[in-house]
């Protein structure tokens, strides 16, 4: 009996472990359907298409030439090389010598792909700038090609997701630079971890910021496609996600990212001493027992007392999270962003409020204000026998958890007058 040669092919569906193959795969496909593009356009017919019946166009099809590599900045791809025949003059593809020419130039045209390419999302200009003017694509391989990205982009986001037995899911807001709009997308990303151990990437979407509306858009569109509520979903401290989470899957038990509260912890440490605390947080998290990961923590916390470190930043993040709660009406979606000498309160990724760590228990916060709205917010302080010092452009108070709950009002009164200067 002779054995069958065939191999199961896997699923095509991208898994955070197979990206970048697929990626690389998908430019690969592209290369190639570029090539017999070329082709499509020399013959005047598409592959398999009949001659016309008066005056044909000179040439046909061959088959294809050896495989020939082509060397990107992102790896070497494989390609066919369409052959054809009947012609006056031996066909050569002035694609490859493209490619081959200006893969030295892809850095110097990054600026021109963001002012012209990315930010518009003009492919058309993109993909000439890499190719070169002289490239074979006409407006109608450039419409047919954005028009098979869209459609494919299309059936992947909304496909069924009803068979994945999803358990975990990792959310977070990815910022690109691409774009001279004053406020940035926001790439909102799903990941999910399957019962088999699997990660599917489920979800990329654009979003305004990482606001809530954005965050319960998306995990609405989810549901609506199969997704059951999973145990426990995984994110930074950005206040949009919780806020659709509780909406969409009240279920679902919370947890802040671990890699983003390492890099919280380690931005309240002096330089010279973030190496070795890194080598000790990142035994917290994987830790096999909860009594393992309890001991792991109590060994930095003994790390950090034998250097003065216990109580560094401690009551600035206690201030600032208590000034959060009693503004968050106030502004879209407030976040923490943990600087390294300072906890700022971001909104739309601009500083609204910073907070300085105090020898004492105390933080300076600092917040702007404009000059049409200084003297109504000294009148608020002084009204209150709040001390602060007044700069062109900046007050500066001290303050502790306490004294932010005393004043909430004047807070949050302060708070909608800072909003004002930032929104102009």
């Amino acid at each position: 009996m002779r054995e069958k040669s065939t191999e199961t092919v896997g699923t095509s569906s991208p898994t955070w472990e197979t990206l970048e193959a697929f990626a690389r795969q998908s430019m690969q496909q592209l290369l190639q359907r570029l090539l017999e593009e070329e082709v499509d356009g020399l013959l005047g017919r598409r592959r398999y298409e009949r001659r016309e019946a008066v005056d044909p166009a000179a040439g046909y099809r061959n088959g294809f030439g050896k495989p020939r590599r082509v060397s990107l900045s992102s790896g070497t791809l494989t390609v066919r090389r369409p052959r054809v025949r009947g012609l006056t003059e031996r066909f050569e593809s002035r694609l490859l010598p493209a490619f081959k020419r200006h893969t030295e130039e892809v850095g110097r045209l990054l600026p021109e792909l963001y002012l012209h390419g990315l930010a518009l999302g003009d492919f058309d200009l993109a993909l000439r700038g890499l190719l070169g003017d002289g490239a074979p694509l006409s407006a109608a391989s450039i419409a047919r090609l954005k028009a098979g990205w869209q459609a494919e982009y299309e059936r992947w986001r909304t496909r069924a997701v009803a068979d994945l037995e999803v358990v975990y899911l990792w959310v977070d807001g990815i910022y690109v630079k691409a774009g001279l709009e004053k406020d940035k997308a926001a790439m909102l990303v799903v990941l999910a971890g399957l019962r088999d151990g699997r990660k599917v990437i489920l979800a990329v979407e654009s979003g305004y910021r990482e606001s809530t509306e954005s965050w319960a858009a998306l995990l609405r569109d989810l549901k609506r496609r199969g997704l059951r509520a999973p145990k426990l979903v995984i994110g930074d401290g950005h206040l949009g996600i919780w806020g659709a989470l509780t909406a969409i899957f009240p279920e679902a038990a919370e947890q802040r990212c671990w890699n983003h509260r390492i890099m919280n912890v380690l931005d309240q440490l002096p330089r010279t001493r973030q190496a070795e605390a890194r080598s000790l947080l990142t035994k917290i998290p994987y830790a096999t027992t909860r009594e393992e990961a309890e001991r792991q923590k109590q060994a930095f916390q003994a790390w950090c007392t034998k250097r003065g470190l216990a109580e560094n930043a401690k009551w600035t993040l206690e201030t600032a999270e208590t000034l959060v709660r009693f503004t968050q009406d106030i502004f879209t979606d407030p976040a923490l962003n943990y600087v390294k000498h300072y906890v700022a309160i971001t909104v739309s990724r601009s500083n609204y409020f910073s907070l300085h760590k105090r020898s004492s228990n105390k933080s300076l916060l600092g917040f702007r204000m404009s000059q049409t709205l200084q003297d109504e917010a000294a009148a608020l302080l002084d009204g209150n026998n709040i001390t602060y010092v007044k700069k062109p452009k900046e007050f500066l108070l001290t303050v502790d958890k306490q004294m932010i709950e005393k004043h909430k009002d004047v807070m949050r009164s302060i708070a909608t007058l800072v909003k004002k200067t930032w929104n102009g």
